[in-house]
């Protein structure tokens, strides 16, 4: 058991999806612990509708459900901080599921205080990162709370083991889980990923009837599409001049990239427990999101700032991969990249064609670009002559080593 005390367990709340996995676990809490269980339901976009989630927890006799439109919020206070950041793991994950995780904690732990539960229950794996993301979150919101991990706990050690006890309670399995499903998939607003199964021999390459968020590549259309993308202090705020709210503004371009092929990784990453692990993502819009943030950037900030901000990014990063958003050093630099996303505003226009996108454009009121002293042209405002001693300066000490 993972609990940290021996009083008996009255009531916890799960993390509750509706599928097969979080059903059976539902039913293993309560014949286990002899627990009432309370769900909660985040919707964060996922795409996958609801409302069956409320009926199949009642089915299991739960009386206190519950069921919140979180995407608004994920977006603004957890995608757009990152994205401020041009967070990537490990050169091409842009962390789809790692961002969704402390926002589901932090809530599971607000719900628990509300109704009075003794412990939260999660149903990831005991290899996987998300166990992880989990209880990092849940401890930085409660330390004191007392965590039920199935995975790490019962004796249902393959898909037939589920299959067999969803049987034996009669539990509904979805048709496709009974024999042995192609992907383990996690979504939300920002991406979908697929996992597992036949993904499990990184030579295999993916299905084409895999994909729900994005078209192939070469079956995008043969005409390329221009997109605006606006930002203010950071954020995006409006696409092609109509200003939109965080989650209505990354379903756009979800829209928009996902007709066009753009946003498939397919990747073998290192998991923070120490195995690689592959995966495929859709991640369209974001993948829009990143090149246009950079690209205004790239006139907004000065090149310390920028160089900095670049230094500081892996690091932000795997501490997001690792499950250390509520962690103090996260906020730290997330401090400096806030601090300097404050003149960082203006409008991207991007071209987006077969799978790419091309940035055709970028203006800003606060641009720091100069083409007074880019030019190639006669200016009066840089004296050339002045580039021989900064070049000596700087060659000072390669002159005395080579000596």
């Amino acid at each position: 058991m993972t609990q940290s005390s021996d009083k008996p367990i009255k009531k916890v709340v799960l993390a509750y999806s509706g599928g097969l996995d979080t059903s059976i676990i539902l039913r293993w809490l309560q014949e286990t612990y002899g627990c009432e269980v309370v769900t909660f339901t985040a919707d964060l976009g996922q795409g996958e509708e609801l409302a069956p989630v409320r009926g199949k927890a009642e089915s299991l006799g739960v009386t206190e459900i519950f069921i919140e439109d979180l995407r608004e919020e994920f977006v603004r206070d957890y995608v757009f901080p990152m994205f401020r950041a041009n967070a990537v793991y490990e050169g091409l994950y842009l962390l789809g599921t790692s961002i969704a995780r402390p926002l589901i904690a932090k809530r599971q732990i607000e719900i628990a205080h509300q109704v009075g539960a003794d412990a939260v229950s999660h149903g990831a794996t005991g290899k996987g990162n998300d166990q992880v993301r989990f209880e990092l979150g849940y401890y930085a919101r409660d330390p004191e709370i007392r965590i039920i991990a199935p995975w790490r706990e019962w004796d249902l050690t393959s898909r037939d083991d589920l299959v067999r006890y969803a049987e034996r309670h009669q539990i509904p399995i979805p048709r496709d889980k009974r024999g042995a499903p192609p992907y383990s998939t996690d979504a939300n607003l920002l991406h979908i990923s697929y996992e597992g199964k036949a993904l499990e021999d990184p030579w295999v390459g993916p299905d084409e009837d895999m994909f729900t968020r994005s078209v192939a590549p070469e079956n995008a259309p043969d005409t390329p599409q221009s997109v605006e993308v606006e930002f203010k202090a950071g954020d995006a705020v409006a696409v092609d001049g109509e200003a939109l709210s965080p989650a209505a503004l990354l379903t756009r371009l979800n829209e928009l990239a996902g007709a066009h092929g753009i946003g498939r990784i397919d990747i073998v990453e290192n998991r923070f427990v120490g195995m690689k692990s592959r995966g495929v993502y859709e991640t369209p819009g974001g993948t829009i999101l990143l090149q246009a943030h950079r690209a205004i950037e790239s006139l907004c900030l000065d090149r310390g700032a920028s160089h900095l901000k670049d230094e500081l990014m892996p690091r932000y990063a795997e501490l997001i991969y690792n499950g250390f958003w509520f962690s103090p050093e996260r906020e730290m630099i997330q401090a400096a990249i806030d601090e300097s996303q404050k003149t960082v505003e203006g409008t991207v226009r991007l071209k987006l064609y077969k799978g790419g996108i091309h940035v055709e454009g970028r203006k800003s009121p606060t641009s720091l670009y100069s083409e007074d002293h880019a030019t190639f042209e006669a200016d009066t405002v840089y004296d050339q002559r002045d580039a021989e001693g900064f070049i000596k300066l700087n060659a000072l000490r390669l002159r005395l080593r080579s000596k």
